[in-house]
């Protein structure tokens, strides 16, 4: 059996229109990522998965709830605008907000191969999520990051015993189209006045 990286549906595979992000592909792509994540098991990245995990339910729910008017990931915000409604456009600025994190911390795993993961992990979350949490929560989650796994061992784990060199071509595919993505999206959200990541 193939490793989940090569199976699970890429965020490079989500199709952009002129409507803009197709919703249900966007939705499948993540759970592909949790999917990734779900490998690696323990504590260590829960805060991000449970945040994750649950903002795409949210997002989902408001998509299955009105299909109609949800094909793509902005037409929902915009129909829940015009419904005074704002819960499914909370949790696309929060999963957006934590798909940039993963995306950034991995793209410094992948452009500073002699950092420890954990490095990587700190400066994608000083960045992207630090300055929305409170002091609290970021001592927890500083402690938290420390536990990241080791870089091989982390690699190893989502390789699944595959060539360590595909998963890094394929990584790199993905976080090109995450970052891809999380820009559009961030600017949808920002120039409606919708929210910010």
């Amino acid at each position: 059996m193939p490793p989940q990286f090569e199976t699970v549906k890429s965020f490079a595979n989500v199709p952009v229109t002129a409507d803009g992000v197709e919703t249900i592909s966007f939705l499948e792509a993540a759970d592909g990522l949790m999917n990734l994540f779900d490998l690696l098991g323990g504590p260590v990245f829960a805060f991000v998965q449970t945040d994750l995990r649950n903002n795409i339910a949210g997002v989902r729910a408001r998509y299955q709830a009105r299909e109609s008017v949800s094909a793509t990931l902005e037409n929902l915000v915009q129909a829940e605008a015009r419904e005074g409604e704002k819960h499914g456009t909370a949790c696309l600025v929060r999963l957006t907000r934590g798909l940039l994190f993963t995306c950034r911390a991995l793209q410094q795993a992948q452009e500073d191969r002699t950092a420890d993961l954990y490095v990587c992990f700190k400066r994608a979350y000083d960045v992207v999520l630090s300055p929305h949490h409170s002091f609290i929560i970021r001592s927890i989650v500083s402690v938290a990051i420390r536990a990241v796994p080791r870089r091989d061992a982390f690699f190893n784990c989502i390789a699944e015993g595959g060539s360590l060199e595909k998963l890094d071509i394929e990584m790199a595919k993905w976080l090109a189209a995450i970052d891809t993505l999380v820009i559009r999206i961030s600017a949808f959200l920002r120039d409606g006045d919708y929210g910010h990541v």
